[in-house]
């Protein structure tokens, strides 16, 4: 039995409760609610139809998104409403489990949500004439939901709709309305855990180890090895703020690129378990140059020489699935590397990063600079293109989703075309980045601030005039785009 109109009618009164100042961007919706005639639930209503969405966040308060082959999106789970589904709600939770494997009984309702959507949000679909379909609005009711605990549930995608999920940080939520709500959740999953520490790898695949001191019932896990990281402090935005911190307070450490991996559970002597989140991130300088602030010392240690040490079993589970996860061939089988082998830079083979760059052109000639924060960990206060690294994707599905996060700009893969690569690295040491920089023929979309903590302004550059705080490989890039020319080398010695 589809959906009553008096449910949908119901839960959109309940929302409107809740925020009654949404009443005027809501009014096609609530049109189609007095619209006599046609179901508002089914997919075939084309003056406007419901779906449903799962809002799902983990214990490291990301969200997941998968990418919508149907739209080239990336959005999070949903789709429409079926004759079957008992509840709007059920229907979100049914879109879930169908494109990404994840069974409902694996979330939980966010508490005061069970029922009230966290955000609607509106669409314009465009016209599918293979598929007899006029352009049409979607009226998408999501709902907000959280994993029940620590345990990994595997993603498994809806091969033919769904391209590749991911969990994006909350403020990389393209919605700016589901954003603006997610934000000021009172995020249980993060505010509970309080700890952050920092799984720090480099091109061997060993591993930077903190030796803490022997001060016992001073601090935590006295004379053993661990990780680098601390407690949240009122200051600490996020979980990663926290763990940049404790890097630069314990070790003046800052690593480029650091990702949430997994949340590790530890137990206080008086049996108390405290969660820790646990960002991983690859860095290739010597431990000995750094200034450490607690501790007696810092090394690389391989998995295969854990065993030698004092350590926590959970961390050293921890590394060890860290490294299982790494391509084969990168974790050294046996012993620390020689000190004198650490001073230099890396042998044998190095992965390089793969970031992707939107050339965007309009017919004028002027081309499209952003200028990033000021609180940026890379060039603060600078201009430079619309830009991001490949993740599991390829990098034309990299250029799309990132145009779409950032800017808001729809792309279509058969306006892409390579028009420069230029190998690149920031400073002696750094890890090697190859800069791919796509045109694009065509676009839908104005540029937006989809991201005002990276980027604080969008605006178009004439090539022969560009701004003096431009990032200088984007300089080389354009200007050898504007001659034509396909690649490009800087910041590597002479």
């Amino acid at each position: 039995m589809p959906l009553s109109h008096d449910h949908i009618r119901t839960t959109v009164d309940a929302y409107l409760a809740r925020h009654p100042h949404e009443r005027a961007q809501l009014g096609a919706l609530l049109v189609a609610l007095d619209r006599t005639g046609g179901d508002i639930a089914s997919r075939s209503t084309f003056t406007g139809h419901v779906t449903c969405a799962a809002i799902v966040v983990d214990q490291l308060g990301r969200v997941l998104h998968v990418l919508h082959l149907a739209s080239g999106k990336v959005l999070p789970p949903g789709g429409h409403t079926e004759p079957s589904d008992e509840s709007l709600a059920a229907a979100a939770l049914r879109e879930l489990h169908e494109e990404t494997g994840i069974p409902p009984q694996a979330v939980t309702p966010w508490p005061g949500y069970e029922t009230v959507p966290l955000d609607i949000g509106i669409h314009d679909m465009d016209a599918r004439p293979s598929k007899g379909e006029p352009g049409h609005a979607h009226f998408d009711l999501r709902f907000l939901f959280r994993m029940h605990d620590a345990t990994e549930v595997p993603v498994v995608l809806q091969a033919e709709e769904v391209g590749g999920s991911e969990w994006l940080p909350v403020d990389r939520v393209a919605s700016p309305t589901l954003r603006e709500k997610l934000l000021k959740l009172p995020l249980a999953a993060e505010l509970e855990t309080a700890n952050a520490s920092a799984l720090i790898y480099n091109d061997r695949g060993e591993y930077l180890l903190h030796l803490r001191d022997y001060l016992p019932g001073q601090i935590w896990e006295p004379g053993m090895w661990s990780l680098l990281g601390g407690g949240r402090e009122s200051q600490d935005a996020t979980l990663e703020h926290t763990v940049r911190r404790e890097l630069a307070e314990e070790a003046g450490l800052d690593i480029d690129d650091l990702s949430p991996f997994a949340t590790e559970c530890v137990s206080h002597d008086d049996g108390a378990t405290v969660p820790i989140a646990i960002y991983a991130g690859r860095w290739n300088g010597d431990p000995r140059e750094l200034h450490l602030t607690e501790g007696v010392m810092l090394a690389w240690v391989t998995p295969s020489d854990l065993h030698r040490l004092r350590i926590a079993d959970t961390t050293s589970d921890l590394v060890r699935r860290h490294a299982a996860s790494l391509p084969a061939g990168t974790v050294p089988q046996s012993g620390l590397a020689p000190q004198e082998e650490r001073r230099t830079s890396p042998h044998g083979t190095v992965l390089n990063v793969i970031g992707v760059h939107l050339y965007l052109e309009r017919p004028d000639g002027t081309v499209l600079l952003g200028l990033r924060h000021r609180n940026s960990v890379f060039a603060p206060s600078t201009w430079h293109v619309l830009a991001g690294h490949c993740e599991q994707e390829n990098a034309i599905s990299c250029l799309i989703r990132e145009a779409w996060e950032e800017a808001g700009l729809h792309i279509e893969r058969q306006d892409v075309e390579l028009v420069h690569v230029v190998h690149h690295i920031d400073k002696a040491g750094d890890r090697p980045r190859m800069g791919l920089f796509f045109r694009v023929r065509a676009w839908s979309g104005e540029p937006q601030l989809c991201e005002p903590d990276k980027c604080t302004e969008w605006r178009f550059w004439d090539p022969a005039a560009l701004p003096d705080d431009l990032v200088d490989y984007t300089r080389v890039a354009i200007e050898k785009i504007q001659n034509g020319e396909l690649y490009s080398e800087t910041g590597w010695p002479a």
